[in-house]
């Protein structure tokens, strides 16, 4: 990824954070962005002194304005934009689709899915003028099955799934490529506060995981560097699974 110019957004921990410094190590300059700005700021700061080329934003995905301004400052300060990963989200508490709040439905949407669309409304429209990029959307496991108490979750992964399907198609002949990576049970700041919280048994996990762990960040950030790379150019519209065997079951 030597010179490629990426945007990574919920960039400050977890995969994200992951991503960016396996993409920043390979050489690629990096617009950093999430909402928690001064974790995201202390990355870059991180990244800068081991030699990587970095940006940040504060950018809330659901924010169309911000979102544009995230991409817009990116090509000002590296001319052009190779590959994103759009991974921003969000794991609301289990709960019986009965008895959801219609407010924890739309955030879980907004985010989860609206918050995907608008980064690649915007990604798309530099890469179109370009004539190249690759996009890598985060889904998750629940972007392929069902799961008891996470329907509005489920159902914007789902989604995911479909937008990236979609655009894929669209931009095939067009010099893009557009995935998605679906993480299974990740060690993570999200995931250690489901177990925290009591959001998730660590036994029922397990009981789901043929390959006896969580996963890493890492495992999940490779796979979306090697989407974005030279590697990956016939793949284009996938939805896949960094999940140690669950969705094989």
């Amino acid at each position: 990824m030597e010179k490629q110019v990426v945007i990574i957004t919920g960039a400050a921990s977890g995969m994200g954070k992951a991503t960016a410094r396996m993409f920043s190590e390979a050489g690629a300059a990096v617009m950093l962005a999430d909402i928690n700005g001064k974790a995201v700021e202390t990355l870059a700061a991180e990244l800068t002194a081991d030699g990587g080329e970095t940006l940040w934003t504060t950018c809330d995905v659901t924010d169309e304005e911000q979102v544009k301004e995230m991409v817009e400052k990116t090509v000002a300060k590296f001319g052009r934009l190779d590959a994103a990963y759009n991974n921003a989200g969000i794991m609301p508490d289990r709960i019986e689709t009965a008895d959801t709040p219609t407010q924890s439905f739309d955030k879980v949407i907004d985010i989860n899915l609206k918050g995907v669309w608008l980064c690649m409304k915007y990604e798309l429209q530099q890469m179109r003028r370009q004539g190249f990029g690759a996009i890598v959307n985060a889904s998750s496991i629940g972007g392929l099955v069902g799961a008891a108490g996470r329907a509005g979750y489920h159902a914007a992964k789902h989604g995911v799934i479909g937008l990236t399907k979609s655009a894929a198609l669209e931009y095939a002949g067009k010099g893009i490529r557009i995935n998605a990576v679906c993480p299974g049970t990740i060690e993570t700041p999200m995931v250690d506060e489901m177990i925290r919280s009591g959001n998730l048994i660590i036994e029922e996990a397990m009981s789901f995981a043929p390959a006896g762990r969580f996963g890493k960040a890492e495992e999940v950030a490779s796979t979306v560097l090697w989407l974005c790379g030279p590697a990956s150019t016939y793949v284009t519209g996938q939805a896949i699974a960094v999940d140690g065997g669950y969705t094989a079951m």
